[in-house]
């Protein structure tokens, strides 16, 4: 009985510790504002000292100014995040402001350490993210002023704008540092290449394809696999090719 109770202590006090290392630890300060002098590398950014800490320190002035959408994508992403404000650090927070021109895009793309809650301020959105495999579920909606929605951390997912006028959103991200993977970029902006070969065996296109429209092929099952199929037209801006070959792509997943 001893030894069974002396058991049952052992598997509460692991479960204990896990959950406890599960968590985000608390902070032991008010605050610990971001030293980017500071040489000391950790898990963030070391604190500066707080009798030299300022009322700037905690502040971001500028989102009020739209973004340059003059771009291939037509979208504009300005962030407050640990960089711009160094009183985020150890909040486990931030936030963007996002513009968009007449059908643009915030192209597919995941945040590696940050769920996303976002809001249109102006205009209407498509918005949608895609679910692990084997499902790969497409979850999309069409947002309009006031509208709210959620990207789960580490999802591909974007946004569209899907009206005649600039359209503008403001989000919020559980990490002061979320990180922005975008698909094309990873796959083909990758130092050095990935190899073309490999590429295109993954991808089920021939390596013309993949040589000659380094935009087009991204994680596969995910992006081309998707149920219901992710817009043909948002496909070929993000990853800049004509719908044709989008098409072809689709064709095989």
């Amino acid at each position: 009985m001893a030894h069974r109770i002396a058991f049952l202590g052992f598997v509460a006090l692991a479960v204990c510790a896990s959950l406890s290392l599960a968590a985000d630890p608390a902070n032991l300060q008010d605050f610990c504002v971001a030293d980017a002098s500071g040489n000391t590398r950790m898990n963030g950014l070391a604190c500066k000292n707080p009798a030299m800490v300022q009322a700037s320190d905690f502040a971001f002035s500028g989102l009020h100014i739209p973004g340059n959408t003059s771009n291939a994508v037509g979208s504009r992403v300005t962030p407050v995040a640990v960089t711009q404000i160094p009183g985020l650090n150890t909040l486990g927070i931030s936030m963007v402001r996002i513009d968009y021109a007449p059908w643009g895009i915030n192209s597919l793309h995941t945040h590696p350490r940050a769920t996303e809650i976002l809001t249109v301020i102006e205009g209407s959105l498509e918005v949608g993210f895609v679910t692990s495999n084997p499902e790969n579920r497409h979850i999309t909606k069409i947002l309009k002023k006031g509208d709210v929605f959620v990207f789960p951390v580490g999802l591909i997912h974007y946004q569209r704008n899907i009206g005649y006028g600039n359209a503008v959103a403001i989000a919020a991200l559980s990490s002061q540092n979320p990180g922005v993977i975008t698909i094309a970029n990873a796959v083909f902006g990758s130092k050095p290449d990935i190899s073309t070969d490999l590429l295109a065996k993954a991808f089920q296109v021939d390596k013309s394809v993949s040589s000659q429209n380094p935009g087009v092929i991204t994680i596969a099952n995910t992006i081309f696999g998707s149920k219901p199929d992710i817009s043909t037209d948002l496909l070929a801006k993000a990853f800049q090719v004509d719908k044709s070959v989008v098409w072809q792509i689709q064709a095989m997943f």
